[in-house]
């Protein structure tokens, strides 16, 4: 690979995520409005009483979010803090930071999240195999109409469907929240238990909805494999069906599909931010939907910069390592 399309595609990465950064910081203030003044008058109005001395309250804290200063000089140090990956206060819970807020949110996203992407990757990849494998028993085949049907059923939609039957009416699972509320959230076996039971729905829905998409992908990419010359050379010189279907077959299928999961988990913090809302899972899909109505914009803004960082970072490994993935992919000029 030569050094001058890696410093290409670095310097690339760089430019794209300060453009996405920068539409990032002019979207939110787009609508205008105060922040502050709206998480004040929201606070006043559920005590149920207009509180005294609201505008220097608003003063005192655009003072303290900068947003008392030009336009421009709000866009400087928004630039100065991403590069220190410092994204202020929250707004909305202040005294806390948005780090703080991303720290206990994170965990929850992407443990969710790369869990049932990678269980819906391998389970859809292996049915398609087998779906677009000629050998296979003809009983596959009738797997692939219902695989579509749920892959055409959004995520949350499919999730209020679980909840109704599965949560409601047999109770087999809680209706929402990632642990039973009133709990705190340790490294016991009983905590663990309770989490990973809460999680059973939020996963379902994202699972059952995936896999059709991954076992649709891989079944048209066996069938196009297994029309291959050196896959008819394979099969011409006696070589055992297992052997075909392996090494021959899904070895060549297999790199699309590599290359859709290193997307997938590259965006595994947006996630399903319905899903997050509708279960009130403790996940980034919840924090995000609570920051927009609430606007806050530093918290807004850092969930889209990590979220920026970490498709553009996926994106980059996976374009660097793509010729060790297939041979036949150079980036040396001919």
């Amino acid at each position: 690979m030569q050094l001058n399309y890696v410093v290409k595609r670095v310097g690339m990465f760089f430019f794209i995520v300060w453009l996405a950064a920068t539409v990032n910081f002019f979207l939110p203030r787009l609508g205008g409005g105060d922040p502050v003044r709206q998480q004040l008058i929201q606070q006043a109005a559920l005590g149920g009483s207009i509180q005294t001395g609201m505008e220097d309250m608003i003063a005192s804290y655009d003072e303290k979010f900068g947003l008392n200063t030009p336009l421009w000089k709000q866009y400087v140090t928004y630039v100065q803090d991403m590069l220190k990956f410092d994204f202020n206060y929250s707004i909305a819970s202040y005294p806390r930071t948005v780090l703080q807020i991303l720290g206990q949110a994170l965990p929850w996203t992407i443990g969710l999240l790369t869990t049932t992407i990678l269980i819906s990757w391998v389970l859809g990849g292996i049915l398609g195999a087998f779906m677009g494998w000629p050998r296979s028993p003809r009983w596959l085949g009738y797997l692939m109409p219902p695989l579509l049907s749920l892959n055409a059923i959004p995520f949350f939609l499919l999730g209020l469907v679980l909840i109704y039957v599965l949560a409601f009416r047999l109770g087999w699972f809680p209706l929402s929240y990632g642990y039973q509320p009133g709990t705190s959230p340790d490294w016991s076996m009983d905590f663990i238990r309770d989490m990973l039971h809460h999680a059973v729905l939020p996963a379902l829905s994202i699972i059952l909805v995936s896999i059709g998409g991954w076992a649709t992908s891989m079944r048209s990419m066996m069938v196009t494999t297994t029309g291959e010359d050196y896959v008819t050379y394979a099969d011409a010189k006696g070589l055992k069906d297992r052997t075909i279907f392996v090494r021959y077959s899904i070895r060549n299928a297999l790199l699309p599909q590599t290359t859709a999961l290193a997307l997938a988990l590259g965006q595994v913090i947006a996630g399903t931010v319905i899903v997050e809302v509708i279960f009130a899972y403790p996940g980034i899909g919840t924090v995000l939907y609570q920051a927009i109505r609430g606007s806050d914009y530093f918290l807004v803004q850092g969930i889209i910069f990590v979220l920026i960082v970490s498709i553009g970072v996926a994106t980059l490994i996976l374009d660097l390592i793509y010729p060790l993935l297939d041979p036949r992919i150079t980036y040396k000029k001919a």
